[in-house]
């Protein structure tokens, strides 16, 4: 999956209706260029295609007073919705994601309610706690690497690998029970996260 999908659909649905150098603008503050391929142009591609498969609708804006072509701006749709709900949830669970999936998924959690985000992430644990026990089923952690020669290097990223994001994801799961962050429901869940002149 592709981070790029979620970012564009979050972003335009913080706004209501957004252009395309809205969303970049947002996108480029919480620094998605950077830990994701939300560069400028697939930003607009991801918007085209978008529109093209009915989960975003394009609204032709007039031209600015200083000139230059009619801008067109976005909003989700009712279909849009539904994907981008269904891509949070799933990039929240998902245990074998690339980072930037991850990522983008953090940024938006909020847009959940606190109760649902909590559930997805102990699913998230429990995805990365069973993926670990089929490699635990060849490979030894304890014997170290060595007992299947430099291949088990693999394995033993793996494993630290599991066990570093699960330790993370529990702790994540403790502050957010804990009351961190406000969530769908209690609030405005982007104030101050958004760049100063975008906070619609």
């Amino acid at each position: 999956m592709s981070a790029i999908r979620l970012l564009v659909l979050g972003a335009v649905r913080r706004h209501g209706r957004a252009h395309g150098y809205q969303v970049r603008n947002d996108l480029e503050f919480w620094g998605a260029h950077e830990w994701s391929n939300a560069k400028p142009g697939s930003i607009y591609h991801a918007l085209k295609q978008l529109a093209k498969q009915g989960m975003l609708r394009p609204h032709e804006i007039a031209p600015s007073t200083a000139g230059g072509p009619p801008r067109t701006e976005y909003e989700v749709t009712e279909q849009g919705t539904e994907e981008y709900f269904r891509l949070l949830r799933q990039s929240l669970t998902a245990y074998d994601q690339k980072p930037d999936v991850l990522t983008t998924a953090l940024g938006f959690m909020v847009d959940l309610g606190r109760e649902e985000a909590l559930g997805l992430l102990e699913q998230r644990v429990r995805a990365i706690e069973e993926w670990r026990a089929t490699v635990v089923k060849d490979y030894l952690p304890a014997q170290g690497p060595e007992q299947l020669g430099h291949i088990g290097e693999i394995m033993n990223f793996w494993v630290h690998s599991a066990d570093a994001g699960a330790e993370w994801t529990r702790d994540l799961i403790e502050r957010v029970r804990a009351g961190a962050y406000t969530f769908a429901g209690e609030g405005d869940p982007f104030a101050g996260v958004l760049p100063p002149d975008d906070t619609a």
